[in-house]
């Protein structure tokens, strides 16, 4: 698969990357991956590729760091509200016939997007949560380790009270610190979902859900790979299941006669 070149000293790096830190560039456009880098660069205070490459080299810490940076974890709970609104009907239809429906959070990050799935399944009267079992995969180890503590923080840029708005009852499924800024899921949510480590482009196939999300991670990945990605996620869906994409992201030409609109505006397709 062909992709445009980067810079050659930032090629450099991604080559260090690919031989050194178990991630795989190629998957990704070069803006992001520049992105990315560069703002390593800068808490490193390096202006040269070349210099940043050679810290990169020697310090392990900043090899971390970086793989941190490069690891596409931008989420929060019911991110894009109106999205989940229509994730309630879908989980509605799905659950009325009372057997188990299975639900594939694809690039889960922190957790936030599987969690939120069980907290809308609990908190709506017309879902029923007990028939819904989620799986959460995620490239990053790490990432995936935090996502099962399901401990989460506000900060002064993020709100997690605010996140939770859309469930009646927030303390239903989280426990709230007396100070109001730390969030604990609550074992009940957490045994709603199972974490795996999963790699979307080479990683083993799954099969017949009834739902599966892959949200925001498209735009970060490189045009020729999207192909393969969609491959993966169109194997998983059932006939006459859902997936749900980003509100930036499209299907691809190649992929729309599998797939018809169910909720356009919020890019909610059933498998046909």
């Amino acid at each position: 698969m062909s992709r445009a070149k980067a810079d050659p000293e930032l090629s450099e790096i991604l080559e260090f990357i690919a031989e050194n830190m178990s991630f795989e560039p190629d998957s990704y456009n070069n803006s992001y991956l520049d992105r990315r880098v560069s703002a390593r660069m800068r808490r490193c205070d390096c202006e040269e590729y070349g210099e940043y490459l050679d810290i990169l080299s020697a310090d392990r810490d900043e090899q971390s760091e970086l793989l941190d940076a490069l690891s596409v974890n931008v989420t929060s709970f019911f991110r894009n509200p109106p999205v989940w609104e229509g994730l309630r009907d879908v989980l509605s239809e799905l659950t009325a016939d009372n057997r188990t429906v299975r639900c594939w959070s694809a690039a889960c990050s922190d957790g936030r997007e599987p969690y939120s799935i069980a907290m809308l399944a609990r908190d709506d009267p017309d879902v029923r949560d007990r028939s819904v079992e989620i799986t959460a995969t995620d490239i990053d180890a790490e990432t995936l380790e935090s996502a099962r503590n399901g401990v989460y923080e506000s900060t002064r840029t993020t709100d997690i009270e605010s996140q939770l708005e859309p469930l009646s009852d927030p303390t239903t499924h989280v426990d709230i610190d007396e100070e109001g800024r730390t969030f604990r899921v609550k074992p009940s949510v957490k045994r709603m979902v199972t974490f795996e480590q999963h790699d979307l482009i080479s990683g083993s196939a799954k099969r017949d859900y009834d739902l599966v999300l892959c949200r925001n991670l498209l735009i970060y990945i490189d045009r020729s790979y999207k192909k393969p990605i969609f491959e993966t996620l169109t194997s998983a869906t059932r006939e006459g299941g859902f997936l749900t994409i980003g509100k930036s992201e499209t299907l691809p030409r190649s992929f729309k006669d599998q797939y018809e609109p169910y909720d356009r505006r919020n890019h909610i397709y059933r498998r046909a």
